[in-house]
């Protein structure tokens, strides 16, 4: 390893002060809220379209994919696939976006084993489902859909997706198997590499946020192997990290999309990229920025191309900022899932802010 739109104004009560009154920047902004329906996957295409993906773990919402237009949302690519179901032709339980360099829309539909979910272990033994959507954007067909078929249902919990047209390679994180699966685009055949290595298991650590430990009824922690990925515009680096960890990795796509390259060879191309927090979503911008949301201290940072973190917002609103896009207007769009506040990490008490808010803040 190597060392190296209009805003909607959007108040909301916390236990003892209003977020806003503990840690308020104006460079914040409310762009869309969904009520009580949780939006974790979100992209944005070059001529500023954003979609944005509602898992509805709890909730109310009707769709699991939209675009997002003037603070409401729509189906999307049609009322049809968001007709749930785990059908091929329909959509389960949308996890991830991601808007590649041609502006293709890939979505990822997982619903994980029981120990492969963000959402906690269910004690239920189950088998994934999966599948990954390539949309058309410029006519807002489907084009191709991928299903995983050599992939191991029983332990896999695929949450993140990037896609490097270069070399018709998708990279996603598995932190059902503390993997790295990279999917042939052409073959659709898959492989898991860098499983269960130093730099996709997460750390023996205890989230804890305003005092409080995110544990469930069982008094068990919350814990996720890899999760957040980035692939950096020119396709040359892959980000990727645990929540439960405090470091970052990469390694050049080269060597990740180099079948021939053993595991510990591979491991060997893995660079260490220093502290950058217990960090969610990450994302890369055209400059070469990495951006991390980093629910500890309630902020958005970022990591520029020399190496060192900035921070872009700090603000209370920012439970749990999650999926990210850049958009052609100079702004970084996000999501805030709030998982610290979900019931099953509360003793069954629902802490959740509501509306569910999707924020935009001005990029570097």
């Amino acid at each position: 390893m190597k060392k190296i739109c209009a805003p909607v104004i959007i108040t909301a009560m916390l236990a003892n002060a209003t977020a806003q009154e503990e840690f308020h920047s104006e460079a914040l902004q409310p762009v869309a809220s969904f009520d009580k329906s949780m939006a974790i996957g979100l992209s944005v295409t070059s001529d500023n379209r954003i979609f944005v993906a509602f898992p509805n773990y709890d909730g109310n919402g009707k769709y699991t994919l939209t675009e997002e237009k003037n603070g409401s949302v729509a189906a999307y690519p049609d009322e049809e696939w968001n007709t749930r179901s785990d059908e091929d032709d329909h959509f389960l339980r949308v996890q991830d976006l991601y808007v590649d360099a041609e502006d293709n829309l890939w979505v990822l539909d997982s619903k994980p084993a029981s120990k492969g979910s963000i959402f906690g272990d269910s004690g239920k033994g189950s088998e994934g489902k999966f599948k990954l959507v390539k949309i058309n954007t410029g006519n807002d067909k489907v084009e191709k859909v991928y299903l995983f078929e050599d992939l191991d249902k029983t332990a896999s919990g695929l949450n993140d997706v990037r896609v490097d047209i270069q070399k018709n390679m998708a990279y996603l994180s598995d932190p059902g198997q503390a993997a790295i699966v990279v999917l042939d685009l052409k073959t659709g055949k898959t492989r898991s590499v860098l499983k269960k290595t130093p730099y996709t298991s997460a750390d023996d650590m205890v989230l804890t946020y305003r005092g409080r430990e995110m544990r469930d009824k069982d008094g068990n922690p919350f814990s996720s192997h890899v999760n957040g990925i980035a692939l950096t515009r020119d396709f040359r680096y892959f980000y990727f990290k645990p929540i439960n960890k405090r470091n970052l990795y990469r390694v050049e796509t080269r060597y990740l999309a180099d079948p021939a390259l053993s595991e510990n060879e591979l491991a060997g191309k893995v660079e260490d990229m220093g502290e950058v927090g217990v960090t969610h979503g990450l994302v890369a911008d055209t400059r070469g920025n990495i951006f991390f949301t980093t629910s500890e201290d309630y902020s958005i940072t970022y990591m520029s191309t020399d190496g060192k973190i900035h921070t872009l917002v700090k603000d209370s609103r920012l439970l749990w900022p999650d999926s990210l896009g850049t958009g052609s207007d100079g702004y970084l769009y996000f999501t805030c899932a709030q998982l610290q506040r979900l019931p099953q990490w509360n003793n069954g008490e629902d802490r959740t802010v509501y509306p569910y808010t999707m924020y935009r803040v001005k990029l570097p």
